[in-house]
């Protein structure tokens, strides 16, 4: 159903989402079956299965919305959806972080005899030093070195702002139908997004191999690498999702009245930058 007759509109009948689900089985049953100490072929599959099933769907709708098919319903429709993910993504890190303030503001005060809790800690952990970070009673994983947050992750922070500042002059230029400036933007918005993986890449290995601080480091350290391993996950998708856009702006895919997926992912890359801001203020820096 076309845009011109606002009706509406009612999608081909489709075979992606049968491969999607099949993907998730495969992703999940292997890592289920990798964990258990069996192959991890399966995982793979199902990661290469989801992938090609992104691309084939998301190609799909870039389709009709180019040939268009899509009317002002429609977009109504995507807003509403990319609004309510972003909302579950808050959840998501809502739940990482909430497990943080507990451990460091009521779990650990308790192991070190806070409250009512004294005999817990006469008990069982009465040489214990209720201190943060700490990796707990017994010192599981041994002696950590913290993380410092005036160095990479201070860079980081301030590569991930300038990034939203490229990506909004960016903005500016489309609306304007200023393509150069709308291509530059995101061209400089993409590298710094890579940049700043890279850099993140860097200090996972100077933390594993000079800190010994690993995922393994008791709650601080599964906390630390939980919530930036899954923000550094976050800021990947991000900026392969800048990379196609920048691919369609090239082709000119977009106006200055028509261009929702433009938005819907940098919506979705502001969102991430938030969410490190918090990172560096609550897992680097009030330390």
């Amino acid at each position: 159903m076309s845009s011109s007759n606002g009706g509406y509109y009612l999608p081909q009948p489709s075979h992606w989402p049968i491969v999607g689900s099949i993907g998730m089985f495969l992703l999940l049953g292997g890592f289920g079956i990798f964990l258990g100490g069996g192959s991890a072929i399966g995982m793979y599959l199902g990661a290469v299965v989801l992938i090609i099933m992104l691309f084939g769907w998301f190609g799909t709708v870039i389709n009709e919305s180019v040939s268009g098919k899509y009317n002002d319903q429609v977009d109504m429709s995507f807003r509403w959806s990319m609004g309510w993910f972003i909302f579950s993504e808050v959840m998501f890190f809502a739940a990482f972080f909430g497990a943080l303030f507990y451990a460091r503001m009521w779990a650990v005060p308790w192991l070190g005899g806070a409250g009512n809790n004294v005999m817990t800690n006469e008990l069982l952990w009465s040489g214990f030093d209720a201190a943060w970070p700490t990796n707990g009673p017994g010192e599981v994983g041994g002696p950590f070195e913290i993380m410092g947050a005036w160095g990479i992750p201070a860079i980081n922070t301030l590569i991930l702002l300038t990034s939203g500042v490229t990506l909004t002059w960016s903005h500016w230029g489309l609306k304007k139908n200023d393509r150069t400036q709308m291509i530059l933007g995101l061209m400089a918005t993409v590298a710094l997004g890579v940049l700043f993986l890279g850099l993140q890449a860097y200090e996972y290995i100077h933390a594993y191999q000079d800190l010994n601080l690993k995922l393994t480091s008791g709650m601080y350290g599964s906390t630390f690498f939980l919530l930036t391993g899954f923000h550094g996950l976050h800021v990947t998708l991000g900026a392969t999702m800048l990379l196609i856009i920048l691919l369609r702006s090239m082709k000119g895919h977009f106006s200055e009245h028509n261009h929702f997926a433009f938005e819907a992912v940098a919506w979705y890359w502001h969102f991430v930058d938030v969410v490190w801001l918090g990172l560096f203020v609550f897992v680097y820096w009030l330390i």
